[in-house]
Order: C-alpha cells, then structure tokens, then sequence
C-alpha cells in the first residue's frame, strides 16, 4: 500500500503543477499579451484557445489531480501518515481549482463560443471577469501544488 500511496501522491504533484502553471501562464503572459490586440483578435484567440484545450492531454491532466490525489488524500488521512494535513489541504486547494473552473472560467468560455453580434461587448462581459477567476484558480493550484510537495516530502508513505 505504501508505494501506491506515493505514486498517487506523486501524480497529484504533477497534476498539479501543470494545472498551476497552464493556469499561472495565463495570468502573467497569454492575459496581458491578449489584452493589447483588438476586439476581434482578442475573441477569435480565446475561442480557439477554449477549443484546443478540450484534449487528450489537458482533460485526463485536469480530472486526474481531482480524482488522484482526492484518493491520495483520502489513504494518507485514513492511516494517519505524515504529511496527511497536507494532503488533504493539496486535495482541497485542487477541489477549489476544479470548482472555479467549472463555474466560472467555463461558463464564461461557453459564453464566449457562443458569440454575438457585438464583438466589443461580448469582450467587455468576458475578458475581467476572466481574468480574475483565472487568477483565483491560479493562485489555489500553486498552493495545491505546494501542499502536496510538503506532504510528499514529510513523508507519505504508509508502512
């Protein structure tokens, strides 16, 4: 049990990672780089980008941070390991991740694909409103991310 353990807790880390910093890159760099292009460029990139994430490599990345390391959390906390605050903080910092995603960034995506006539408003509803929630879940991935690398270094493992 101890090496599935540390696997799980292993792929929680590196879900989350890459979450954060797909997440974090948006804040500091695809965000202000859009910011400067017009209207249309500004909603053309972001409904192309809303379109390409939706594959093999982001989804099972996604989803797998929720359902592995909730699994990882929930071993760790069961057999009282080192490290399970941390686990368990990791999971629910991810859980937030997953929660601002779904009720924020993607109902405001869909918004988006949806378009509409006026391509300055359309903008004007999406992009802040974006960006903010975009740095929310940012934000909680980096800590996410850190939780599980203290907890992997405390010591997960069950014996």
């Amino acid at each position: 049990m101890g090496v599935l353990v540390e696997v799980l807790v292993v792929a929680a880390v590196c879900c989350s990672g890459l979450v954060a910093g797909l997440f974090a890159g948006f804040g500091y760099a695809v965000m202000p780089g859009l910011r400067a292009v017009d209207d249309r460029a500004f909603v053309t990139s972001m409904q192309r980008i809303n379109a390409a994430i939706l594959n093999p490599v982001f989804l099972p990345m996604f989803l797998g941070g929720l359902v592995l390391g909730g699994v990882a959390a929930w071993l760790v906390w069961s057999a009282a390991a080192p490290g399970a605050w941390w686990a368990v903080a990791g999971a629910g910092l991810y859980l937030v991740v997953f929660l601002v995603t779904g009720t924020a960034n993607v109902p405001l995506n869909n918004e988006l694909a949806a378009g509409g006539e006026d391509i300055a408003a359309l903008r004007e509803r999406f992009e802040a409103k974006w960006v903010r929630w975009n740095l929310v879940r940012a934000f909680a991935g980096v800590g996410s991310l850190l939780c599980w690398l203290i907890a992997l270094v405390t010591g997960v493992q069950i014996s």
